[in-house]
């Protein structure tokens, strides 16, 4: 296991500073999501690179509903397609709130963000988790279900209630909503998990760390986690 005792921030600039080439990872990105490519340059990773295909729902809504999640997964042949001349290592469809609900399968091999969050927890050997998103509160209880369905046990869930909008979300928001977290679970967690690739959490990570005294993981951080540590010899 590879934990985190000295944050995420710290375990991820050691695993790419450690990596003896380049990996290539392609980022399956829903099209009205600017915080992943603002995010993801920003961790000046030397040995990681991000490729990216735009995924635009049939529906061209970016609220998040039945039909922007069924969207991007019937997108994603075509923007896979995209990137088919490109060598990557890893492929990951940049939204976490699609794996656990509906639509269409994901082409094979193709890894969701909450898959990133659940690896990065699995390395990490972090069984329970305070969980924190944008999202409405009923995809968040559909999120905190797959977590515990999965082994990662959620002690305390908190959320804005959005639907749409999350790129214009504050740092004194994304801390506010922390706040509201039940303290005895923050405290018994292993780590807090700020859910959501569409939202920007990197300015508040160190901050919550600090405070915190443990571990924060976003959904971008588990993400670049996740093609850090991808196997030498390791393709799509």
């Amino acid at each position: 296991m590879h934990a985190l005792p000295d944050g995420t921030l710290t375990t991820l600039a050691a695993l790419d500073a450690a990596a003896d080439r380049t990996i290539r990872a392609g980022l399956l990105l829903p099209w009205a999501n600017v915080a992943v490519e603002s995010e993801l340059p920003r961790l000046n990773l030397r040995h990681t690179a991000f490729h990216h295909a735009r995924l635009v729902p049939p529906s061209r809504t970016t609220a998040i509903d039945a039909s922007f999640w069924h969207g991007l997964r019937e997108a994603s042949v075509q923007a896979l397609d995209s990137l088919s001349h490109v060598p990557l290592d890893v492929v990951m469809l940049a939204c976490t709130s699609a794996h656990f609900t509906s639509g269409p399968p994901l082409p094979s091999g193709v890894f969701t963000a909450f898959d990133a969050l659940l690896q990065a927890l699995t390395e990490a050997a972090v069984e329970r988790v305070v969980l924190v998103t944008p999202y409405p509160q009923a995809v968040t209880e559909a999120e905190a279900a797959a977590f515990n369905e999965s082994g990662v046990e959620v002690l305390a869930h908190a959320s804005l209630g959005l639907t749409d909008g999350y790129p214009e979300v504050t740092p004194d928001q994304v801390l506010a909503v922390v706040e509201r977290l039940p303290q005895d679970a923050v405290d018994t967690a292993g780590s807090v998990v700020l859910s959501c690739t569409g939202w920007h959490t990197l300015p508040v990570i160190h901050d919550l760390e600090r405070r915190l005294r443990k571990p924060v993981l976003s959904s971008n951080l588990a993400m670049a986690l996740l093609a850090a540590r991808v196997p030498v010899g390791v393709g799509t």
